[in-house]
């Protein structure tokens, strides 16, 4: 496969090859997509009958690339008389400027044919091909080709113009151009998609939504977005980068719901470009320090898609949080139970953090008081259906049988939830660090109740049962002869024994003993979990550790921003730089953006992090990383009407400012510098460094 570029704007974008062209694939992503529908299958150059070589790629911004090609193949021998600019930018519809450049003396005749197709596939026929129910058809009418699709009422269609003269047929437009001596000739293709419903309107005029933008708009609102964002001045350049390609990451994959008319967050490109309620919230957790702006429209779309009912078919049930949003066709008639999907256990405590993290930070007491119903319903969800035995713990098996998510935790692969000895548990399964979010959320229900609520009663319930929690988690996740956390539990009680980061995520939810805590921060920084990279998903001890597999071995950036935070709260601020360090030293081989995941292979044995192949790239919470370690190493920490400032910053980093930072205070400036034991930092690694002077 040759090697893709994207461009996007929100949940449309476009995957090609390094010429700019698509072919049909009917099962990897490349094409135009837009609300998980793919409109074009196929958009591929061709001169004279040749196709491209490409010289050079420039991926100018998220929304646009330029591409420099010749007709062929280049050779040392005979120079191109012939190059083609293909300049292409994205904003709602997507637009491709082409010019064909003659650099001879003489006049010369091309024939300059664009092939074009849609199979109008729904995102999960890419991951899982289907024959498609009803039939395409290509429109030749005024100039245009009409790509439509129809099935019942749903209904998609794809419209594509050119600005020069062109023979127009089914399968694409041809262009007999005449190019004088060193001249050029150009043409404007445009892509229109039609999301159509009622009186074939598209619906999405109706909402206000997003439409076409040109590229000096989309500019404007970047500069607006990271104007808003604080400014960091630091003297790591890698920081800077990260910092800067986080924000714009973030900005790119910004969309509005069909649903709500809100702006939120997409996942990641290209399988998750919609909400997926852990990532949103993740995300939004990651980033509040930077664009608290994020959280409202999430937490309100949360609420609004809140389970009502039971339904096998959906997983949902009563007062739950849904796990993802689509809008394809095979949502659209149930083949697929993902409109709304609520297949995740771990959601809804995590919405009730969110909502408490937001008020702490922000002081916005209105919103807390808006969803006091949906943060209460979240809350007997956890002790209800949650508990699935009767056991006080957070349980998760899917009702649906045929299609539904097997794990319903983070790490979600069929395979992800073992024994050390490779062995999968049965259902259902209790995972650790969703008893340490179901605490988190109680201990922040409680405060909500007290402060906004006017239910002490309540706050003094929950409180109550999250310190029971704490109490027999600690004594029955606790596997005495290795000292550590088991991933889960089975339904008999049984601990399932792989020693895995989650461990990382209940320094994170409070929910460990501080006796304990110190032991938890070695293991995180032991051989088995650290590569060096940053901290793997499964330890190497266990059999099923793969450095390539998916939650089996891979170091996820998301999963190491968390488990910094965690250290953070526990006071083991070194241990949590030297994971921002890695982190950070990562994502300078990667242009600043962290994908995804990337391999587990021990740092020693690479000279740079080594790619996964099929990880997402941007991803939210890959992108929210940078700006959560940041939050990290500088010891931000909301207090009443303050900020607590309390920088540990790794060994060589220099001097770091992060200025404006928003929040109830107003704005106010961070500066942290690295320290060194005449500083007043004992040398080594554990607990609480010496409070800095800031």
């Amino acid at each position: 496969m040759r090697k893709s570029i994207s461009i996007l704007d929100g949940n449309t974008f476009l995957v090609c090859d390094d010429r700019g062209d698509v072919d049909p694939s009917p099962s990897v992503p490349t094409g135009l997509f837009s609300y998980d529908t793919r409109f074009l299958s196929t958009w591929r150059l061709s001169v004279n009958g040749e196709r491209l070589h490409a010289l050079s790629v420039d991926d100018i911004r998220y929304f646009e690339s330029r591409f420099f090609l010749v007709p062929g193949e280049p050779t040392h021998y005979v120079d191109a008389t012939v190059s083609v600019i293909r300049d292409r930018s994205i904003g709602g519809s997507f637009t491709e400027n082409l010019a064909v450049l003659n650099h001879t003396d003489t006049e010369t005749t091309l024939t300059v044919r664009v092939d074009m197709a849609s199979d109008f596939a729904d995102i999960f026929e890419v991951k899982n091909p289907q024959g498609k129910k009803a039939p395409v058809q290509a429109i030749v009418e005024e100039g245009q080709l009409r790509l439509r699709y129809r099935r019942d009422s749903f209904h998609r269609e794809t419209v594509i113009s050119s600005s020069a003269p062109a023979r127009v047929d089914p399968e694409g437009m041809t262009f007999e151009v005449r190019v004088p001596a060193q001249s050029e000739w150009q043409t404007r293709l445009h892509v229109r998609t039609l999301v159509l419903g009622a009186h074939e309107r598209d619906f999405r005029d109706s909402l206000e939504l997003r439409q076409a933008r040109s590229p000096a708009e989309l500019d404007e609102q970047l500069r607006q977005w990271t104007a808003t964002a604080p400014r960091l001045k630091c003297d790591s350049s890698s920081i800077t980068t990260a910092y800067r390609r986080s924000l714009v990451d973030l900005a790119a994959l910004r969309y509005t719901s069909i649903t709500m008319a809100e702006e939120l967050v997409a996942a990641g490109l290209p399988w998750f470009m919609t909400v997926f309620g852990r990532d949103s919230i993740f995300t939004c957790l990651q980033a509040l320090p930077f664009t608290p702006q994020l959280v409202p429209a999430t937490l309100g779309t949360l609420a609004y898609g809140q389970g009502s009912r039971l339904d096998d078919f959906r997983d949902e049930e009563p007062g739950k949080i849904l796990h993802e949003l689509r809008y394809g066709e095979s949502a659209g008639f149930e083949e697929q139970p993902h409109s709304p999907y609520y297949g995740a256990a771990d959601t809804t405590p995590l919405f009730v953090v969110l909502l408490d993290e937001y008020e702490r930070w922000t002081g916005d007491g209105a919103v807390v008081r808006a969803y006091e119903f949906e943060a209460r319903a979240a809350l007997d969800w956890i002790d209800t259906y949650g508990d699935l035995l009767g056991t006080g713990y957070v349980w998760y098996e899917t009702r649906n049988r045929d299609n539904g998510l097997v794990n319903q935790c983070w790490k979600d692969s069929p395979d992800s939830i073992c024994h050390r000895d490779g062995r999968l548990p049965p259902f259902p399964r209790a995972t650790c660090e969703q008893q340490g979010y179901a605490y988190d959320a109680k201990i922040r229900g409680a405060r909500l109740a007290r402060l906004f609520w006017n239910d002490p009663a309540y706050a003094d319930r929950l409180e109550r049962e999250a310190a029971e929690l704490k109490a027999r988690f600690n004594e029955e996740f606790w596997i005495a002869d290795g000292e550590y956390y088991a991933l889960a539990l089975d339904a008999e009680g049984n601990q399932v024994d792989a020693l895995s980061s989650n461990i990382g995520h209940l320094l994170w939810s409070g929910i460990v003993e501080e006796s304990r805590a110190g032991r938890v921060a070695e293991l995180l920084l032991g051989d088995r979990l650290f590569s060096g990279w940053g901290v793997r998903t499964l330890a190497t001890d266990c059999a099923r550790y793969n450095p390539l597999g998916y939650h089996v071995g891979t170091v996820w950036p998301f999963d190491n921003s968390i488990i910094a935070w965690g250290l953070w709260r526990y006071g083991y601020r070194r241990e949590a730089a030297t994971i921002c360090q890695a982190m950070f030293d990562a994502a300078d081989y990667f242009q600043g953006r962290l994908p995804e995941a990337f391999a587990g292979y021990p740092r020693a044995r690479t000279t740079y992090p080594v790619e996964y192949p099929t990880a997402c790239s941007p991803q939210a919470w890959s992108a929210g990383t940078p700006l959560l370690l940041l939050r990290v190493i500088l010891g931000l920490q909301p207090h009443d009407e303050h900020l607590i400032i309390d920088p540990v910053l790794p060994p060589g980093l220099g001097r770091l400012e992060l200025l404006d930072i928003p929040g109830r205070w107003g704005r106010i400036d961070a500066l942290g510098r690295s320290r060194t034991a005449a500083d007043g930092v004992p040398p080594g690694s554990g607990g609480q460094p010496a409070p800095g002077v800031w």
